[in-house]
């Protein structure tokens, strides 16, 4: 039994080194970074997020839902300052493991996540269309979306043959069912494609290789004094919450594939602060867990950690033996990749869901992803978080008001359900409909909550009909 376990994460854990390879490299360069960064937050994400207690077959790495934010960062604060920014991302995450707050991180709304993923998404499929033809891109998310119009006229034609014929092969590849388990898409495409690229001697642009050890920068001393500025630590919060909850709801995801142990939340999230701290002393790209690689994990038979910590030393034997094989890649090929990637972000099908039974959440949605589009990652998850509370305070702020008229004994009202700010126009709307010649009681017996400004407005109601000042949790006339 022992020697199967051994084998089934052998062969799992070159699967997921297959799937991860092209996926570091490609969110490496859209992230505005060399490559070989890439590999060694893959690297140590195997090595070390994966040696760690939490989720047993997880797999973490660089990924897609963080190239945005982290474009934007080295756009404004530089590539020097990308350690002092993952390191304190991962302190966070520790710090936030610690206080046991992982569990937390399941209490956000569905639609807000999905909201992030979906504008995530749509900027980095907008971006990586300039790469498939060796185009440049505009550095807002709306400046790329607005520059489609014009960009036929820039892309180079070989380019952009490279990077369809890569997005052929990724949708072509899965429905040879016994090749895909055996070789994953995104090698194949990328395979090929750099094959045929070389052999025909085609003239796009390659991926920059400068070797491994160059690429690491470990940050100095007078990186960590950016500290300081408000916009770093902005930065660094967002981090640490963005890696953390993508971390943990791709978590939730790989626990229903397969029957072994659960993860422990808390744990978890300590093990991604352990590997984001890392890669800051590092210098390399922030990590997450990864649903496309903890999925290939799980369903190549992975039984223990042990296939994903493998996975991480095949990363690490690859760049260390063969660095100049990635000298080969066209940027465009991996372009392709991270276009099909960017629109499995976008949750069609959840959209079509939710819009048939729940259109207030498609409302956070649409306006999250929007949010980021426009402005930026944080921002647009900011935006989305604040909806999202607005609409679950004004479902929950239902107030239902009963007349019931006595004849001589007058008119008995009662009030039921949550009384907040929020539903007061409709309080006092049916209170001052009431006949002013008639006696009237107020019931409040029913009210299960409160608040300051109703409380004051029904007050005042009294005050203005003669009545005593009323006590909001008991009935009054």
């Amino acid at each position: 039994m022992r020697c199967g376990v051994r084998k089934a994460d052998l062969f799992a854990s070159l699967v997921v080194f297959l799937v991860a390879l092209p996926l570091c490299v490609g969110v490496a360069i859209a992230s505005g970074v060399p490559a070989e960064l890439g590999l060694v937050t893959g690297i140590v994400g195997g090595l070390v997020a994966g040696a760690l207690p939490g989720s047993s077959l997880q797999v973490s790495g660089p990924a897609a839902g963080l190239t945005v934010l982290v474009y934007e960062a080295v756009d404004s604060y530089g590539v020097e300052v990308l350690g002092v920014l993952v390191l304190g991302a991962g302190l966070v995450q520790l710090g936030l493991g610690a206080l046991r707050l992982g569990r937390w991180f399941r209490a956000v709304s569905a639609a807000v996540v999905q909201g992030m993923l979906a504008g995530i998404g749509l900027v980095l499929v907008a971006g990586q269309v300039y790469s498939l033809g060796d185009a440049a891109a505009p550095a807002t998310g709306l400046g790329k979306i607005a520059g489609l119009v014009s960009l036929p006229g820039l892309v180079d034609s070989v380019a952009l043959s490279v990077g369809g014929a890569t997005i052929a092969v990724l949708l072509l590849w899965p429905r040879w069912r016994r090749g895909a388990r055996v070789v994953p898409a995104p090698l194949v495409a990328v395979a090929v494609v750099s094959a045929v690229t070389g052999v025909f001697d085609l003239g796009v642009r390659r991926v920059d290789v400068r070797g491994l050890v160059d690429a690491v920068r470990v940050p100095e001393a007078a990186d960590f004094g950016r500290l300081t500025e408000v916009g770093v630590i902005g930065t660094v919060v967002a981090f640490a919450l963005i890696a953390s909850a993508e971390s943990l709801f791709s978590a939730a995801a790989v626990d229903r594939l397969h029957r072994g142990p659960r993860t422990d939340y808390n744990r978890e999230l300590m093990a991604q602060g352990a590997g984001n701290a890392v890669c800051g002393v590092l210098g390399a790209l922030p990590m997450t867990a990864v649903i496309v690689r903890s999925a290939a994990n799980v369903q190549a038979g992975a039984r223990t950690k042990a296939s994903r910590v493998l996975h991480g030393a095949w990363l690490l034997l690859f760049t260390a033996v063969v660095p100049g094989v990635l000298g080969v890649i066209p940027v465009a090929a991996l372009a392709g990749l991270l276009v099909y990637a960017g629109c499995r972000l976008v949750p069609v099908r959840e959209v079509r869901a939710l819009w048939r039974g729940h259109r207030g959440e498609v409302v956070v949605l649409v306006v999250t992803a929007g949010a980021i589009v426009v402005g930026n990652l944080l921002e647009g998850v900011l935006v989305g978080l604040a909806l999202a509370v607005g609409k679950t305070a004004w479902d929950v702020s239902h107030v239902h008001v009963e007349t019931e008229d006595r004849g001589d004994a007058g008119v008995v009202v009662r009030v039921l359900g949550h009384a907040t700010f929020l539903r007061l126009p409709k309080l006092l709307e049916a209170l001052e409909a009431l006949p002013h010649d008639r006696a009237v009681r107020l019931e409040l017996g029913g009210l299960r909550h409160v608040d300051h400004a109703c409380a004051a407005a029904l007050e005042g109601w009294a005050a203005a009909r003669g009545h005593e000042p009323m006590a909001t949790s008991s009935s009054t006339t």
